[in-house]
């Protein structure tokens, strides 16, 4: 099954069944983004507006994007807000924003081969200073074999993904943005375990 039709079925049931990523991460981007910019913010991913629910009453201006459908039919069934505009979007084609002064991307880049191309829109997507959250499975824990998947009438459904190390995030961000947080999620917060989550501060910078 492809991950976009995948995600489609996964849809009804993601924020319902027990997730210890997407509830880590959610965590996470509370924690993290306390001091940012919210004036105009650009969700990547969306997914059923996890993030978006707590995004919306902090934004100004919020434009989510997911590619599919069904996670996009879910986000809308919680979040009624003029000011949050969901768009469908396919994010390895051109991005339909810019000036942005902040850019969340939570669970999403495992499902994305290209990195480059991502950091290449951001950097178009967002004002110089703005920020660029980035919150993924770290790759310690998808190297011992975790990746997203979902169960459907007894069927246990994977989805493909890619590992991407810390080395080629800062690759893909080199010349455009600096890195000026990176931390790791722990399950209970136990550091003598293989960390769960990574997470990611980029800021752009002016590269007049």
């Amino acid at each position: 099954m492809d991950t976009k039709s995948a995600y489609n079925n996964w849809a009804a049931t993601y924020d319902t069944v027990q997730n210890k990523t997407r509830d880590l991460e959610l965590m996470a981007i509370k924690e993290v983004l306390t001091s940012s910019d919210f004036s105009k913010v650009l969700e990547i991913g969306c997914g059923t507006g996890k993030n978006t629910s707590w995004l919306q009453h902090r934004a100004g201006k919020l434009l989510a994007l997911d590619f599919s459908e069904g996670m996009l039919t879910e986000a809308r069934k919680k979040i009624n807000a003029t000011h949050v505009d969901f768009r469908q979007a396919d994010l390895t084609q051109a991005w339909p924003s810019s000036t942005n002064t902040l850019i969340i991307c939570s669970l999403v880049l495992e499902h994305i081969k290209e990195l480059d191309f991502i950091f290449e829109q951001a950097a178009k997507s967002l004002e110089t200073g703005g920020i660029f959250y980035i919150c993924e499975l770290h790759p310690y824990k998808q190297l011992e074999g975790s990746r997203a998947k979902f169960e459907q009438s007894g069927q246990l459904i994977e989805l493909e993904y890619f590992i991407h190390h810390i080395s080629d995030f800062m690759a893909s961000a080199k010349n455009k943005f600096n890195c000026i947080e990176l931390k790791e999620w722990f399950d209970d917060g136990n550091r003598n375990s293989t960390p769960r989550l990574i997470s990611f501060l980029f800021q752009k910078i002016d590269r007049a």
